[in-house]
C-alpha cells in the first residue's frame, strides 16, 4: 500500500471516468451506467469510489455521451450527489471520449490523471492509489489480473495453448502524467487502441500493478448479480 498521498509532497491527482455505454449487450433497455446497483445507479457508485477523501483527487471529469447528459444531471439531483465533478460529452469511441475528457483538464500543467471506466464500480481505494502511486514513479501505471482460466490462440490451422503465467487481464484505473497522456492522445487513433495503455505504448512502457477480481466490468446481465452479491459482502 502506497504511503499516503500529499498534496504538498506530490503531483495533483485527476480521474476521468468514462462511461459511453448504450446497454445493447445487457438488454436491459437502458444504458449499463444508469442500471441500479443496490439502489444507485452503476456510474454514481464509481463516481463515489474516486471521491473517497483517503485518495485526494483534485478533480474528477464524468464523460458521457451528449444525448445522455441531461439524464445523469436529472439522476444527481434525484439522489442528491453534492460530489463535485465536471460533464463531458464524449465521442464516438472510446478514444475520442477519453480525448475530450482530458481537453476538459487543459487548465493543468502537470499532475498525474486516473482513466475509468464508469461501469467498474467496485474498484477499491487500494487498486486506484496503487496506479497513482506507480504512476509517479514510472509515468505510466495500469491495474491488471492474472487469467484464472486456461487461454488458448486461434489460428487457420486450429488453437494452440498460451502460458497463462505470462498473460494479464487488464482493468482500470489505467494511470499516467498527464503529458504523457496528452501527448499521446495527439496521435492518430487506430484500431490497435483497445484501452489507454495501448495508447500509451509506442511513447512509454506501462507498469503493472496489482488489480483485483473483485473490480468487475458490468457488461451482462450476470455481471449485475455478481456486484450486487459483493457489495454485500462489502457491508
Amino acid at each position: 500500500m502506497p504511503a499516503p498521498f500529499s498534496s504538498q509532497t506530490a503531483a495533483p491527482r485527476y480521474a476521468i471516468l468514462v462511461a459511453g455505454g448504450t446497454g445493447t449487450r445487457m438488454g436491459a433497455g437502458m444504458p449499463k451506467q444508469f442500471l441500479l446497483l443496490r439502489g444507485a445507479p452503476v456510474l454514481l457508485h464509481t463516481l463515489r469510489r474516486f471521491a473517497e477523501p483517503a485518495l485526494d483527487v483534485a478533480e474528477i471529469i464524468v464523460v458521457l455521451p451528449a444525448d445522455q447528459l441531461a439524464t445523469w444531471r436529472a439522476i444527481c439531483a434525484e439522489h442528491g450527489v453534492a460530489i463535485p465533478h465536471r460533464l463531458v460529452a464524449g465521442g464516438p469511441t472510446r478514444w475520442a471520449s477519453v480525448k475530450a475528457g482530458l481537453g476538459a483538464l487543459a487548465g493543468h500543467a502537470d499532475g498525474l490523471v486516473a482513466v475509468h471506466d464508469g461501469v467498474r464500480p467496485l474498484v477499491s481505494t487500494a487498486v486506484v492509489a496503487r496506479t497513482y502511486a506507480a504512476a509517479a514513479q514510472h509515468a505510466a501505471a495500469a491495474a491488471a489480473v492474472a487469467p484464472k482460466d486456461s487461454v488458448r490462440t486461434l489460428s487457420q490451422h486450429g488453437s494452440s495453448a498460451l502460458n497463462r503465467s505470462r498473460l494479464r487481464l487488464m482493468q482500470t484505473p489505467q494511470t499516467f502524467e498527464i503529458d504523457l497522456l496528452r501527448r499521446a492522445y495527439a496521435m492518430p487513433e487506430l484500431p490497435t487502441f483497445t484501452d489507454d495503455a495501448s495508447v500509451v505504448d509506442d511513447l512509454c512502457r506501462v507498469e503493472l500493478v496489482e488489480g483485483d477480481y473483485r473490480n468487475l466490468k458490468i457488461t451482462t446481465p450476470e455481471d449485475l448479480l455478481v456486484a450486487e452479491a459483493l457489495l454485500n459482502v462489502e457491508m
